[in-house]
């Protein structure tokens, strides 16, 4: 027991240092999604990892000085640190457990279908004011436009592995019955009830498929896939503050023994 303390300090070390790929999990997310036009985890991620960074830090000094009562503090909030990290962790999983692309016939890229996803993140790029924002933030990106220099014939295009957002907002749905011109120029479909998004397709550069279900789900498909990633990261990061704080509680019973009783 008595060596609980200087053990805690090293583990506290370690998850401070830990905390700094959380930290950059949110960065990396942040300046991804200023590409992919979807933000609203980056947020969470880097106030978690900050949180983390700060109670470790804590618990450091609370080690060095053999402070019991910073330790209590710091043990504290570092059950309720693991348990707001498991939540935010399980809700992730949870809300990005459903939702994949469907293979098209012919094809080398997927289509997406919103009613795939989760209903949570289906309202969030459901809400007025939050897809307004990743239409134009989609409109003014060369996500779409540069396809036409990269694909001249509908062979090349057919044969294209297209990203989720490419996909779902940069063409009408197969579906449709569309004949290629370039990659963002189709003619009028041959099925227009096919889908709904049949009738939103418009060759306006700045209108395409933007206000489809199917760039809604591209968009989703591209967030769930991030999501797992850091959802990862953040599972290794939950078992090693378990660790960490058993070993706390350890070290606040060994400083408690120290001073009434002289021994660890």
């Amino acid at each position: 027991m008595g060596v609980s303390n200087n053990v805690i300090g090293i583990l506290n070390f370690l998850t401070a240092v830990l905390s700094i790929p959380i930290i950059g999990a949110g960065i990396w997310l942040a300046s991804k999604h200023s590409t992919d036009c979807m933000r609203f985890l980056q947020w969470p991620v880097i106030i978690i990892g900050v949180f983390i960074l700060l109670v470790s830090l804590a618990g450091l000094i609370g080690s060095c000085y053999r402070s019991s009562c910073l330790l209590w503090i710091y043990a504290t909030i570092m059950f309720l640190l693991i348990l707001l990290l498991f939540c935010f962790t399980v809700f992730a999983f949870v809300v990005t457990n459903k939702g994949a692309g469907d293979a098209v016939s012919g094809k080398g890229f997927d289509e997406f279908h919103l009613g795939k996803y989760s209903s949570w993140l289906q309202r969030q790029v459901n809400k007025a004011s939050v897809w307004r924002k990743i239409q134009s933030c989609l409109a003014d990106s060369n996500t779409c436009s540069k396809l036409n220099s990269k694909y001249t014939t509908v062979e090349e295009f057919n044969a294209a592995h297209l990203s989720p957002i490419q996909s779902g907002c940069c063409k009408p749905p197969s579906a449709c019955g569309y004949t290629f011109v370039t990659p963002t120029n189709w003619t009028t479909a041959a099925i227009a009830a096919a889908d709904n998004d049949c009738t939103l397709w418009n060759n306006d550069a700045k209108q395409l498929c933007y206000s489809c279900d199917s760039c809604k789900a591209g968009v989703l498909q591209n967030v769930k896939k991030d999501w797992r990633k850091v959802g990862v990261v953040n599972v290794i990061m939950l078992v090693f503050l378990i660790v960490v704080y058993s070993v706390s509680c350890c070290a606040i019973r060994s400083v408690k023994r120290e001073k009434y009783y002289g021994y660890a």
